[in-house]
């Protein structure tokens, strides 16, 4: 009849039993604490804790196939001071063992995929144009689009709404000296309202589309230039039924919601554009990575 005996010790020994299912979790109040369970170990391992105590580990088949358990307790001589008592030899009927051991590895995954998710960092790819002038970083998964209409889009390939473009004004339609030609961030920002929700035009019957400019800003980067950062969020609502004769069979509901951020900036006279376009709930689960593309984006001076 095998007996299963766990040592618990606070001083740590070299070449431990390794253990299947380790894990390390923090609790909502940043303690940490560890947990190891101790499934297999082949190999004998003697371990002697300080007072001469030796206790033998072999066969993991006993880990399993148990049938009784013991309690043990080894009491601390009155000699010695409690915290000189290092060493208590305790144990848990089989079937508790066993669900503790089974619990603590679901909760173990649980936990670390949560965390794996919650602490995903995205990388970034730089996209330099020498040739009119400006750089900005996306992340690395997007892929490239030609024929969008604008000099450079890059899309995410598993949320088609999410993209990143850039937008030149022409040289010889007008000529910009700084950003501020265009007002205050604030008159910049109906200014680009007004862009998107042209482009936005629909034919459709029964479309609706509702707009709010969110944020307006300006800030100078260490290049010494000036931007304007703009955020707007669009909502487009169109019929369930566009050619019902009654009102109430045209009942609208929403097509999309999306956050759109732009990026304004003034070089070679020309105005610069950096667009992000986003649905709005994946906006609120990548909104860092989101404004990093913004911070990113630069105009240069271009040299002929």
């Amino acid at each position: 009849m095998a007996k299963l005996v766990v040592v618990q010790h606070h001083q740590h020994h070299k070449n431990p039993c390794p253990s299947r299912l380790p894990s390390s979790l923090y609790d909502f109040n940043g303690a940490g604490f560890h947990t190891q369970v101790k499934l297999q170990c082949k190999k004998k391992v003697w371990i002697k804790p300080k007072g001469g105590l030796s206790i033998t580990s072999s066969s993991a088949k006993r880990t399993f196939m148990m049938d009784a358990i013991q309690v043990n307790e080894k009491q601390c001589p009155e000699s010695h001071a409690k915290e000189k008592c290092q060493t208590k030899a305790f144990a848990i009927p089989r079937r508790n063992a066993m669900a503790l051991i089974l619990s603590g590895y679901l909760f173990s995954e649980v936990v670390s995929v949560d965390t794996a998710f919650a602490q995903k960092s995205v990388a970034f790819r730089e996209y330099i144009d020498t040739f009119d002038g400006y750089s900005l970083k996306y992340p690395q998964n997007w892929i490239p689009v030609r024929g969008a209409g604008a000099d450079i889009f890059f899309r995410d390939p598993y949320v088609l709404d999410e993209n990143v473009s850039v937008e030149l004004s022409s040289p010889s339609s007008s000529k910009y000296k700084s950003v501020e030609d265009l007002g205050p961030p604030e008159e910049a920002a109906k200014k680009v309202l007004k862009q998107y929700l042209t482009e936005f035009m629909s034919t459709r019957l029964g479309v609706r589309r509702e707009s709010n400019i969110l944020t307006t800003s300006s800030r100078v980067a260490e290049d010494g230039r000036l931007y304007y950062q703009v955020e707007v969020n669009i909502k487009s609502y169109a019929s369930s039924n566009e050619l019902a004769v009654m009102p109430q069979d045209r009942v609208p509901r929403l097509e999309w919601n999306r956050r759109y951020l732009s990026v304004l900036g003034v070089e070679n006279n020309r105005l610069y554009e950096l667009r992000l376009q986003t649905p709005e709930n994946v906006f609120e689960e990548e909104e860092n990575d989101l404004r990093q593309v913004m911070d990113s984006f630069r105009v240069n001076k271009v040299t002929v």
